[in-house]
């Protein structure tokens, strides 16, 4: 079987999703997509998120019973709703000024803390799932297992702690 070298694809999809993540914070907000009501896409996007968590889950049961189908099928789901999550993402963030968290206590310490190693790895697992993703097309299945023990872990800690992150700051969204 041919080898097909994905990795200027994964470079390129790398710099560019984490590229427009960081726009959707720096720049103005788009006015062409202001005039649409948005507010209901942080809720949207916790679901897609949980979605992710789910999907993984049950690639990550199916591997380990060598269900492999079901594998490959699921961790497509996975990348479908974490792709579904990042044009919805980008509309709100377009769009909509950033809502600030108004907590205090403990529990502002806890949500910093997650949404700063929630940053931190959603940025990361862009390349890490792009690469892993390919190793597996690629049937390079050694390699494949190696990062993916990597992969797996922080794909399912970004998108649970999306959820969370949501659940946290919801109280705080202008309606």
């Amino acid at each position: 079987m041919r080898q097909i070298n994905y990795k200027y694809f994964i470079w390129t999809l790398t710099i560019a999703i984490n590229g427009l993540i960081a726009l959707a914070f720096f720049l103005p907000n788009i006015t062409v997509l202001s005039v649409h009501d948005f507010s209901e896409l942080p809720l949207f996007n916790a679901i897609l998120n949980g979605l992710t968590f789910c999907s993984l889950m049950i690639a990550f049961l199916a591997i380990r019973r060598k269900k492999i189908l079901l594998h490959r099928t699921s961790v497509f789901l996975a990348f479908l709703f974490t792709s579904l999550f990042l044009f919805s993402y980008l509309m709100y963030h377009f769009s909509t000024p950033s809502t600030e968290y108004g907590g205090d206590g403990i529990l502002r310490g806890v949500y910093f803390f997650i949404l700063l190693t929630h940053v931190i790895l959603a940025a990361l697992i862009v390349p890490l799932a792009l690469l892993t993703m390919a190793l597996g097309l690629n049937r390079q299945i050694s390699k494949h297992r190696k990062i993916a023990r990597w992969t797996m872990p922080i794909w399912l800690y970004v998108s649970i702690t999306g959820v969370i992150i949501y659940l946290l700051i919801s109280p705080y969204y202008q309606h």
